[in-house]
């Protein structure tokens, strides 16, 4: 019989990293001691029986091939788990049928010492994992002893069937016992929560050692009838082995993100059960777990520039990167494409966190070069913390993404979530619900555009129109936009709602192009349209299909926006300008680095923000800010618009300082885009010189 312990899908490493000390490391250590000292009094009181088996040369074969079997043994490993895998189990346990208690120890610990060191396990944990085998031999030894030792010896169909039973409750004792045993040993090595790893995988290795176990009364028939029969096990002893190592391939794809070898989204969620079951925080003593999200910058222009598999190549370096400042105790993931998750429990106070996140962006600092291109690789992090912030993974991954883009719009390398934003309450969460529902649902008139026109400031002529959202919930009414873009601007509804733009104005632009009138029209885009880009290739098909000039398109993009990813921003303002649409930036004056912005970006007008010029009638800073900003207009070959005109007098002294358009109540209200030609036939004033009614 056998006993290479030599893990038919072991417990032995699995999870156990060296790094990490035990949790009980003193009840862990005699319990350690415990186990292999009774291995070696189990195998010096069956020394009888060790020198009767090796004086049969059929025991020394199957020993010899349960060695074999350990030198074949492979470890199924990922940065979350490692698994050995070997077969030796198989003729150990036949070796325990045929000759015994004390010649199946011998032949699993030589196995275990063979799989140590090729392996390079540490001995100690080796001499753990010895004495649970001999244990485990121990226990399927005494079964066999209360039904009959003599396996070999019956002629009546009623005392074999009798032999398969003890065999079988032999091999079931050994697996209770050994999986007994491996719990204990990681629940004191790792505590309660982390052994949850260990203990989850033992179903599926019971699968694979009950098959090695239930092969083994094969070879100890083999053996007692013709040793050279023995041999023709390997063939399904490989069929074996084979099915582990496809098994332990697919949890590891299951666990592992194939492209860069970090946890993927799925063992980030089962790690986070894990570390959150620990317990929480007392109050006032900080978070006890951090989420921190970390997105790359310009990403997507490397694509671009030199392909993808350069791309891919980044990212692995990015990830090697990042594996090497993984948090002690936590774990580095990656979610897909360029954004990363890294959870670092044990943490006291939201600073700890942030300085984690300030390791992360450090460890990224050096430039990468590939193909002879040194490459700056830069990011944000963005950081929710448990249970603070969401007692749940997807919670907390909502908020941390909310976070990052935060600290994207400031212009920080990092930022915590703030909960006072109100980006989650369960109202905000229901509006945003309803919303998405409203833009998926096209044949409700919920959600519509209105257009308020835009008129030369010296010919009253109506140059264009700005499209302007506006939903009526069923129940709330009409709904602010300012209060709906807020929540919907860090999730995937503010893609829906771009598309959803794009396609009505563009299809509003044709339709009014028919009928004989020219407008152009603007249209407002997010932080999140600018920084992933697509929003070039949506207008370019949409123009295509209505065949709509690209100058009759004008985007207005935001500071804020420009602010929270520079570069990427710059770039999509850059494609969006070789495609022929103009770009506007909106709320002039209320940023911070707009002179910068009107140096580099290819703009073709600039929007003066309400709030300076509703003010300009009786506050002279504020008109005196109208009149500069016209005037650096001007000198940059720029229009000037001007927002929120309410009355005669405001509008004369926009006139005379020279702007170029006024939009407001003054000139008209927002209105559907089929009221438009009504209105210009009721206002011919202000039509357009090339309008044919």
């Amino acid at each position: 019989m056998c006993g290479a312990r030599a893990e038919g899908v072991s417990v032995v490493a699995m999870t156990l990293p060296s790094k990490r000390r035990p949790v009980r490391p003193r009840l862990y250590t005699w319990y350690a001691v415990a186990v292999a000292g009774i291995g070696l009094m189990l195998l010096a009181t069956h020394t009888g029986e060790i020198l009767a088996g090796y004086a049969n040369p059929a025991c020394w074969m199957m020993t010899v091939l349960a060695l074999l079997a350990a030198a074949q043994a492979f470890v199924a490993s990922d940065r979350l788990h490692t698994a050995v895998v070997c077969p030796s189990l198989c003729f150990t346990f036949a070796i325990l049928l045929c000759w015994g208690l004390g010649p199946a120890i011998v032949a699993q610990t030589l196995s275990i010492a063979v799989v140590t060191v090729r392996l390079k396990h540490p001995f100690a944990r080796s001499a753990l994992v010895a004495g649970e085998y001999a244990l485990a031999f121990g226990a399927a030894y005494v079964v066999l002893l209360i039904g009959d030792p003599d396996l070999f010896g019956k002629t009546s169909a009623a005392d074999r069937m009798m032999d398969a039973v003890t065999v079988a409750g032999s091999a079931a004792a050994w697996l209770l016992a050994y999986n007994l045993m491996v719990r204990i040993a990681a629940r004191l090595r790792l505590g309660p929560a982390r052994s949850r790893r260990v203990t989850e995988a033992l179903p599926y290795q019971t699968l694979f050692k009950a098959s090695l176990l239930l092969l083994s009364p094969v070879l100890a028939v083999a053996a007692h009838v013709n040793a050279a029969f023995v041999l023709l096990i390997f063939v399904p002893l490989y069929a074996v082995q084979r099915m582990a190592r496809l098994s332990a391939d697919r949890a590891r794809a299951a666990r592992i993100d194939p492209l860069t070898g970090l946890a993927n989204r799925r063992a980030l969620q089962s790690r986070f059960a894990d570390m959150a079951v620990t317990g929480r925080p007392e109050a006032g003593q900080g978070p006890h777990l951090a989420l921190l999200m970390l997105d790359l910058d310009r990403f997507k222009h490397v694509n671009d520039a030199l392909g993808h598999e350069v791309g891919d190549r980044l990212l692995v370096a990015v990830a090697d990167r990042l594996a090497r400042e993984e948090p002690a105790e936590g774990v580095v993931g990656r979610l897909g494409g360029d954004e990363f998750a890294i959870l670092a429990p044990g943490l006291r106070s939201d600073a700890e966190a942030q300085l984690v996140a300030g390791r992360l962006l450090a460890a990224l600092a050096e430039p990468l070069r590939l193909d002879g291109l040194p490459i700056d690789i830069t990011g944000s992090v963005g950081i929710a913390v448990y249970p603070q912030h969401g007692e749940d993974f997807a919670t907390l991954m909502r908020h941390a993404d909310v976070a990052m883009y935060e600290a994207k719009r400031r212009g920080d390398t990092s930022a915590v979530y703030d909960p006072a934003s109100g980006h989650t309450s369960p109202e905000q969460l229901g509006l945003l619900t309803d919303f998405r529902q409203a833009l998926e649902a096209r044949d409700r008139d919920e959600v519509s555009l209105h257009y308020q026109p835009q008129v030369d400031l010296l010919s009253g002529e109506v140059i264009g129109v700005e499209a302007l959202l506006r939903w009526r919930h069923p129940e709330r009414g009409l709904v602010r936009t300012a209060d709906l873009l807020q929540v919907a601007e860090h999730t995937a509804v503010m893609q829906l709602l771009t598309a959803r733009v794009i396609d009505e104005v563009v299809a509003q632009v044709a339709t009014w192009r028919a009928a004989g009138l020219s407008l152009r029209a603007s249209l407002n885009v997010s932080a999140r349209d600018l920084h992933e880009g697509e929003i070039v290739e949506l207008l370019a098909r949409r123009l295509a299909v209505h065949a709509v000039p690209a100058e009759q398109i004008q985007v207005e993009i935001t500071e804020s926006a420009l602010m929270s990813d520079a570069a990427r921003a710059h770039t999509t303002v850059e494609r969006l300008a070789s495609l022929g649409v103009a770009v506007a930036l909106d709320d002039f004056g209320t940023g911070y680095s707009s002179l910068q912005h009107l140096r580099k970006l290819p703009l073709a007008e600039i929007k003066i923000d309400q709030s300076f010029v509703a003010g300009m009638a009786h506050n002279t800073d504020d008109a005196a800010i109208v009149r500069s900003t016209v005037e650096l207009a001007r000198a940059l070959g720029l229009r000037s618009v001007a927002e929120g005109v309410e009355n005669e007098y405001t509008w004369r002294m926009l006139a005379q300082a020279g702007c170029s358009l006024a939009q407001g109540y003054f000139a008209a209200r927002p209105m559907p885009g089929d009221e438009i030609p009504a209105w210009l036939e009721r206002n011919p004033a202000t039509a357009p010189a090339a309008y044919t009614r």
